[in-house]
């Protein structure tokens, strides 16, 4: 497992999962606040992966340059920021337009009939 992700899972699962997740979430969050494209998150996701990365290089002595680490902490943010873009965003059509639409579960909403 730690020649897959490049280093240890604990510093995997509280680096990347924990720290950078919340931050891809906050990244999700504010690009459907301000209604931008959904093409948006990945730029944005494949430098919170880098620094994930670097941190786990410069603090934990991990493995800087592991291409399969990247990938999945670059899947594993893209993930979690699509999540919070399509909760937030359907949260914010069922609010703007109450008369339209009305929540359909934690990512979706349909038109009022």
């Amino acid at each position: 497992m730690e020649m897959l992700l490049g280093t240890t899972p604990a510093v995997f699962i509280g680096l990347t999962v924990i720290l950078f997740g919340g931050a891809a979430f906050m990244t999700g969050q504010a690009l459907a606040e301000t209604w931008r494209p959904l093409w948006h998150a990945l730029p944005y996701t494949v430098l919170l992966a880098a620094g994930a990365r670097f941190l786990t290089y410069a603090l934990f002595e991990g493995a800087l340059l592991s291409l399969s680490g990247y990938v999945i902490t670059l899947v594993i943010l893209l993930a979690i920021c699509l999540a919070a873009y399509r909760m937030t965003q359907a949260r914010r059509m069922v609010v703007q337009y109450p008369w339209l639409y009305e929540r359909a579960g934690l990512f979706g909403w349909r038109d009022k009939s």
